[in-house]
């Protein structure tokens, strides 16, 4: 007894396409498949049960396993931007059509329910040689393509980019179409990148066809920035922690981040890691380790960053700051933090201490005199501390 998921694609001619075909002939991990539809109708789909949820063109969701299926299709440029595309979806539109319209040459190969690849454009070719490479002049219309490349080149980071193709690129920039992209769809693609192995080569290739400037004009990239953006990679740090150290160099950060429009979360991170580091830099200054100055102003630093209220940003932050130290980034007009040694597991415990009294029993011990509460409680955090340096 056939399955009803094999009734529903009972003589369809479908194929899956782009990034699981290419991830499975390098030995990675195929995530999610893409599927292409050859031959078929909407009213086809709709009849096997397939859920419509396409917009500008005919994406069907598999009615058991809810994996996407798109008829295959054609596109015509009909203005500027990612968005300005007329579809074509006729049942005589081709598998080779539809993989002709993609981007790169190891993303346009299709494999058939019985594993047959199929490679009209030679992928393989160009994923043995490590190359990246535009299937067609068609690429210069999408300038969304500038940034994926860019993002596989973090991911992919033995690739290089096909000079053709970097022509392009380039071109794509002179003429002004790169300007079209809006922010959603660059940070889409820059948060996507900074995740990957080698994040600075995604920054270097944009830089190399000239879109960095363009589509980040308030960052400042260089070398040290190079490296901390790794470094955060192999740290394992959170998104908003590696879109701080991106930001390091950069003294517009607010307007970076809405050109771009960042996450709140993203934005808070890359504001308070500076206040971060100077702080750690005058804690690491003082003389006296046991000086009760010292515990003053260890809670003082965890009170402006709203470590008491956000412990775990505030940890984030702590962890950052290390990786910073470790890169051995200088701040703007001070050194670097000495020896680049951030112990963490130290903050982590003044913090615990900080946050853990009891300021209700504070607060009932001066009950009727509220403007005294505040300053007992802050005394109490500052003692608890303290307690701590002189243990340690």
């Amino acid at each position: 007894m056939r399955s009803k998921k094999n009734n529903s694609l009972e003589g369809l001619d479908v194929y899956i396409v782009g990034g699981a075909v290419r991830d499975r002939l390098l030995g990675l991990p195929e995530g999610d498949k893409d599927w292409v539809v050859v031959g078929a109708s909407p009213e086809d789909m709709s009849a096997r049960g397939f859920i419509p949820v396409g917009g500008d063109f005919p994406v069907f969701l598999h009615p058991h396993t809810k994996e996407e299926y798109a008829l295959a299709r054609t596109e015509r440029k009909s203005g500027r931007g990612y968005q300005g595309f007329t579809f074509y979806t006729g049942k005589d539109v081709r598998l080779e059509d539809d993989l002709k319209r993609r981007d790169l040459t190891i993303n346009a190969m299709a494999q058939d329910r019985e594993g047959h690849i199929i490679d009209p454009l030679n992928g393989q070719a160009d994923l043995q040689a490590q190359l990246f490479r535009h299937v067609g002049d068609a690429f210069i219309e999408d300038p969304v393509r500038i940034l994926r490349v860019a993002r596989f080149a973090a991911r992919f980071t033995r690739f290089s980019l096909a000079e053709e193709t970097r022509q392009l690129c380039r071109q794509m920039v002179d003429n002004g179409e790169v300007d079209a992209l809006v922010p959603e769809r660059v940070w889409k693609e820059i948060s996507r990148g900074m995740m990957y192995e080698k994040p600075s080569r995604m920054f270097a290739m944009l830089a190399d066809v000239n879109a960095l400037p363009r589509v980040m004009p308030q960052l400042v990239w260089n070398p040290q920035i190079a490296a901390l953006t790794d470094a955060a990679q192999a740290w394992g740090l959170p998104l908003p922690s590696r879109f701080a150290l991106v930001c390091l160099g950069s003294p517009e950060v607010q307007a970076l981040g809405k050109h771009l429009r960042v996450p709140n979360d993203c934005l808070d991170y890359a504001r308070l890691l500076p206040l971060i580091l100077l702080g750690l830099q005058a804690w690491q200054a003082q003389e006296n380790e046991h000086d009760l100055q010292k515990a003053d102003d260890i809670v003082g630093l965890i009170e402006r960053c709203d470590g008491l209220r956000k412990p775990e940003r505030f940890m984030d932050l702590i962890q950052a700051a290390a990786c910073a130290g470790k890169t051995g980034f200088p701040l703007p007009d001070t050194a670097a933090i000495q020896h680049g040694d951030v112990p963490v597991a130290f903050w982590r415990i003044c913090l615990e201490r900080a946050k853990d009294i009891d300021a209700g029993a504070i607060a009932r011990e001066y009950a009727g005199q509220a403007a005294q509460i505040k300053e007992a409680v802050r005394k109490v955090r500052v003692e608890s501390v303290y307690e701590y340096l002189i243990q340690s």
